[in-house]
């Protein structure tokens, strides 16, 4: 499993932060930052939710 942000739709808003706090973290440079690519099954359903609550729908999960 592949964390996929497209960044030019990403607004950093956060809330794939508050879904998923180990994969991804809106740091104070207002940017989102990936801290696991390729989180392990433990993750999964936070990843999905965090996919399915992107109000942009910038986050998508790869192979």
């Amino acid at each position: 499993m592949k964390v996929i942000v497209d960044f030019d739709l990403c607004a950093s808003n956060a809330v794939c932060m508050g879904l998923a706090p180990e994969i991804f973290e809106v740091r104070d440079d207002g940017y989102l930052y990936i801290l696991q690519e390729n989180p392990g099954p433990e993750l999964e359903a936070s990843l999905r939710e965090a996919v399915n609550g992107c109000p942009t729908g910038a986050i998508s999960i790869g192979e």
